[in-house]
Parts: structure tokens; sequence; C-alpha cells
């Protein structure tokens, strides 16, 4: 197995165990301080989302409708990126709380939790950027690794892209259908029993954000409407903004299905670390994205409560920087202009395979490169 960094297996297996070992330290560290954070958080959410739609009954007056369709948009935010995403991967399953587990909770979306945990939880975060194993590289319709084969219609992907980021909640719920499979290993009953879980939930959205709502408020309908249809458009902008940033910056690795032969922990680590980009901000934007911004810590400790990142972060830049691991971080601004520029990159024919397809791209920034720190012995 082949990796894009001069590491032995023993000292790839010594890292398994360090970061092994700050995991155990977190876990079993867990308490109240923990289970306020959440429910913290889901109070403000729940507060967002009702002053939200109670400003919106009243949008006749504009600064009433730019704040009820603000507070709504911040409300489903949270809502998808901090509490579903986090509280679906079982990161607050240790409390027992019934409302915050992740066989019972039910996200704001219209993909149904138990088809995106199969999708997310299962098939992405074990086959992280291997192209052919993880659906997330290009959801499908997106050409992210030059060892996707090139299509003609990949030339339109700069601009179907941006169609793909205004509608993410629904390319998500349509992306767990997994088309390519139907009539192969996937037959024509499984897909059709799972496509009628999906319309019953995306059902369930519009009537709640669509119909109900809008009616609700009477002579106030469009209006109503009109905020829920920003609201809805503005989280799915930020949630492909975070996600697309987590995973397709010119430096994040893809790999190929060969990384899986005789795959130990320390090797899945260093994947992670190697297919993951961080982004830099201050408390709120962390919040905001879920705790993505950090998704090095997040694909190293899935089942961690996303409000220890920080606190574990500093700890695997220093791992990184002993081992001479590329920790990838920056701002949102340059993490997102490198994605942009990979999408339009690999929208043309070429690129050398097994790499990220970005090689022409401009180095990182000497304050995110940890290259080049001395490597440990081997154990």
């Amino acid at each position: 197995m082949s990796m894009p960094v001069e590491l032995t297996d023993e000292q790839i297996e010594q890292l398994g165990h360090e970061i092994d070992a700050i995991r155990e330290e977190v876990m079993n560290d867990l308490g109240q301080e923990d289970a306020d954070y959440i429910r913290r958080i889901v109070r403000v959410q729940r507060s967002c989302e009702a002053g939200g739609r109670a400003l919106l009954m009243a949008g006749i007056l504009p600064p009433a409708w730019l704040a009820g369709t603000s507070l709504l948009s911040l409300s489903k935010i949270l809502e998808n990126m901090e509490i579903g995403h986090n509280v679906m991967h079982g990161q607050w399953d240790w409390m027992r709380d019934p409302k915050l587990h992740s066989a019972n909770y039910e996200w704001d979306t219209a993909s149904p939790a138990e088809e995106w945990k199969h999708s997310h939880n299962f098939v992405h975060h074990t086959f992280t950027n291997i192209v052919g194993r993880d659906r997330d590289v290009g959801y499908g319709i997106l050409r992210m690794a030059p060892d996707q084969p090139w299509k003609p219609v990949y030339l339109a992907q700069p601009l179907y892209n941006w169609a793909l980021a205004g509608l993410f909640q629904w390319g998500v719920a349509l992306h767990d259908l997994e088309f390519e499979r139907i009539g192969k290993s996937k037959s024509l009953r499984e897909a059709g029993s799972q496509s009628l879980r999906i319309l019953r939930k995306a059902r369930k959205q519009v009537a709640k954000d669509y119909v109900v709502f809008p009616l609700l408020g009477g002579p106030m309908a469009p209006l109503i409407l009109a905020g829920n249809i920003n609201a809805n458009f503005v989280r799915n902008l930020w949630a492909y903004m975070i996600i697309f940033c987590g995973h397709f910056t010119e430096d994040a690795e893809m790999f190929t299905e060969d990384v899986l032969e005789n795959e130990s922990r320390g090797h899945w680590y260093l994947r992670q670390i190697l297919g993951s980009s961080n982004l830099e901000g201050g408390k709120l934007m962390h919040i905001m994205s879920g705790n993505l911004s950090h998704q090095i810590e997040h694909h190293l400790f899935p089942d961690m409560p996303s409000n220890r990142y920080a606190e574990v972060k500093p700890r695997i830049q220093e791992i990184c920087q002993r081992y001479g691991i590329h920790y990838n971080t920056g701002r949102l601004s340059r993490q997102f202009g490198t994605v942009m520029k990979r999408v339009a990159r690999l929208a043309l024919p070429g690129g050398k395979k097994g790499s990220t397809g970005m090689e022409a791209a401009e180095p990182a920034s000497a304050e995110s490169d940890q290259r080049g720190a001395e490597l440990p012995a081997a154990a």
C-alpha cells in the first residue's frame, strides 16, 4: 500500500497508538460540561427557529422579514451541522438522552436519517477519498480526482456545481439512492423501497416549510414562503461550502483502492489526515460549521463530541509535525478558492492519476505547511 508520505509501517503503527491514546483520554473525560454544551446549542437553535418564524409572520415589514429569514437560516444551519450531523454520528449517545441519540434522531433535511447514516457514517468515513469506493468524491456528478474517467459532461461542472450547492439537501438525498448500483448490486425492489422512504421524508419537508407554515400566516403566506425558501438556500450553500472545503481543497489527497490492501488502523488514521482539510476561524464559525472546520479531527474521531475537537487539534498538529505529515488548514476564503480551482481544473481532461490533480496549483502557505519535520525513529 502506497501513501504520499515517507513513513515505515512501524512508524505508522506508532502514529496509530498515539492517536488512539488521545481518543481514549478524551472519551473517558466526557461529563456534565459536554452535556450542557449540546443542550445549550439545542436551546439556541430552537429559540432561533421560533423567533425567525414569528418575525416572518410580520414579514410585510422589511426589517422583520430580513431578521426572520436570518434567524431561520441560522436555526437550520445549527440543526443540520452542529446538532443533526453530530448526533447521528453517535457523539452524544453516551448521555442516554433519547432526544439526542443517534438511533432516534431525525434531522430537518430531505435525506432520511437511516439512509444518510449508511452513505455517510459507514461508506464515506470508512473509504474516505478513495476513488471508486467513497461515493462522496464528486457526489456522482462531479470529477474531483484525476482517477475518475473524464467525460464531456464534466466541461459544464463549473456551472452545475453551483446548482448542487443551492440544492444541496436534495442532491444528498438523491445521492443516497446509489443510481450506479441499481440493476447490478442493488435490486430494483430495494431501490424502489429506498425511493419511497426518501419521497416520504421529502414530502414532509416540503409540506412543513412550503405549505403548513405559509398557510398559518394567512395573508403573509407569500412572504413566509419566500423566507423559508431563502433560509433553506442559505443552509444548503453553507453546508456545501463547509463539506467541500473538508475534502476537496488543493492539498486534500485522493486515493486508489490499493490503499485498502492490509490497511491497519494506523494507515486508516493517516489516510483520514491526508484526505481532510481544516478551516481557521473563531468560535462562532466553528459552531456554525458543526465543528467540521476541524475536519481532520472529525475524521479521526467521528464519534467524539464536536466541542472537543478544538481541544485535541494542537495535539494532532504536533503529531503531524513530528511525523512529517502535512496538516492541511487555512482560512475559509483560501480553502474554498482552491476547491473552485479543483472543480475548474478537473472539468478538463487529464490530471496525473494517483494525485490530487492540482500539481500546477500554488503551494500551501507557510503558516499552514507542516511538512519537513524530523521523523521519529521506527519503534
